[in-house]
């Protein structure tokens, strides 16, 4: 298997689908993923490059020449090593991460066509391993110190996994029934199985982390109680980003206007879509309108549609060309039927006599010059409002740290729009034995980008604790 030709093809080799007709109305995983021979072939586009550039666009830093040459040679097992020795859910970050914003995006072959598949590859290792290896991974010797981690989802848990194999007593505490978090959540079914990330958190519990659910840490303990009488050493605060933001418009306290956080929550975590078997089913109507242009927004349009939606529609202030979405998730919606009414604001969320919406009034909007985030800012346009008749809105415009810690723990230095205030390089908070990082800092971002803070902040207690108790 080791004499296969590089395969100099300017293309990715192409990865199976559902047809759009059909999977817009189930929860079935959308992409197929690689076969053996496929994954094969996609791996020897990679030149194995000296100076990996791929390498330094990870956030976790996963070894990826190094892997991609073991599918190559067919040792998949070997190439699902590699992988976890820097990054704890690969499952997860092979469906979800936005590869071609990081890794693909620094590979040499996308200079005269696509880059290398990096993150098909990526899942393609992690399902190989979870089809064919049974093998509990091998549980490290305990150092005698804990650590506690507050929230379950990508930063927390791949946190824990870092520890877990530097020898830590972990523990993470979520709020929630089940962990996981956002992966839990927040995204759906049909873009990330549930049973794949239950599976990933098997694995670090194999590993000796343990996972407390109901726990919601400001109120069953504080962090105080923690670092005191708890006996932790240090606790990483990994809350992410659960507080909805509104639009603060005349209408949205009306019924069937949704937050992107709830209508996801019930649709994935318990589970709305097997309605009439689900304990909290949710009705949304024929016509759906999705405020906002992220993944959220795209998620929640998508789960409309296969919720029985006739009509769904993404309303967006800006352009297609700033539309902060994966290319990828923008362009499975649009195959899915639902239609995109860019350069448009909601102005008011309207309703009938018994509070129930009926429609939504938007303005068109222009673009003039670039805003602080660097993007071109949206302008109204005087007299252009219309408006489109619906039975439901979701408000999809983004999300912020819930307040319960920092209001639940004086000396911990918090941002005016509520995120942990950090020291950059190493992640620690203004109290003593508390680190911070993914979305309770930097608000809403990526699952890979909270995983690289949580693989940081891991680094940083080792340190920390290490230098403390002056250990080898």
């Amino acid at each position: 298997m080791t004499d296969r030709k590089p395969n100099m093809s300017p293309v990715k080799v192409n990865i199976p689908e559902q047809d759009p007709d059909i999977r817009k109305r189930n929860y079935q995983e959308v992409s197929l993923g690689y076969t053996v021979e496929m994954a094969m072939e996609e791996a020897t586009r990679c030149l194995n490059c000296k100076h990996r550039p791929c390498v330094a666009g990870c956030p976790v830093n996963v070894k990826i020449p190094d892997f991609i040459s073991q599918i190559v040679r067919g040792e998949f097992e070997n190439a699902y090593q590699t992988i976890v020795s820097t990054n704890s859910l690969p499952a997860v970050c092979g469906r979800v991460c936005p590869q071609e914003n990081q890794c693909e995006l620094q590979c040499v072959r996308a200079i005269k066509g696509e880059p290398v598949g990096i993150g098909r590859l990526e899942r393609f290792a992690a399902d190989w391993h979870f089809a064919n290896t049974k093998t509990a991974p091998e549980k490290p010797q305990n150092n005698a110190h804990k650590v506690a981690i507050v929230g379950s989802g990508p930063a927390g848990l791949a946190c824990a996994g870092d520890l877990a194999h530097r020898g830590y007593d972990v523990t993470v505490f979520e709020s929630f029934h089940v962990a996981g978090g956002v992966l839990m959540y927040g995204i759906p079914e049909f873009r990330l199985p549930k049973a794949l990330v239950q599976t990933e958190i098997q694995q670090l519990k194999d590993l000796g982390v343990k996972i407390e659910c109901n726990m919601v840490i400001g109120k069953i303990f504080s962090l105080d109680e923690l670092l005191g009488e708890q006996g932790f050493d240090a606790v990483f605060i990994a809350s992410g980003a659960g507080l909805p933001a509104f639009m603060n418009i005349p209408g949205e306290n009306l019924n069937q206007v949704y937050s992107a956080n709830e209508f996801l929550t019930r649709v994935n975590l318990m589970k709305a879509w097997r309605w009439p078997e689900a304990a909290t089913p949710i009705n949304i109507g024929k016509r759906v309108a999705v405020i906002g242009g992220g993944n959220v927004a795209m998620d929640s349009a998508r789960s409309s549609m296969r919720l029985g939606a006739d009509k769904v529609y993404i309303i967006y202030r800006r352009s297609e060309q700033e539309l902060p979405a994966r290319h990828e998730e923008a362009e499975h919606a649009k195959e899915e039927g639902i239609e995109f009414i860019m350069l448009a604001n909601p102005v008011e969320i309207l309703g009938n006599d018994q509070g129930w919406v009926t429609g939504i009034r938007c303005i068109r909007m222009e673009l003039g010059e670039p805003d602080v985030s660097g993007r071109r800012r949206p302008i109204p346009i005087a007299g252009s409002e219309f408006t489109i008749n619906l039975d439901t809105v979701i408000v999809a415009i983004g999300q912020t740290p819930n307040p319960l810690l920092r209001e639940t723990t004086p000396d911990l230095k918090c941002k005016p729009w509520g995120g942990v205030m950090v020291c950059e390089d190493t992640l620690e908070t203004s109290k003593e034995g508390v680190w911070a990082g993914g979305d309770a800092v930097t608000g809403a971002a990526t699952v890979i980008l909270a995983m690289g803070a949580g693989k940081k902040a891991a680094g940083s207690i080792d340190d920390y604790i290490r230098k403390k108790y002056q250990t080898d």
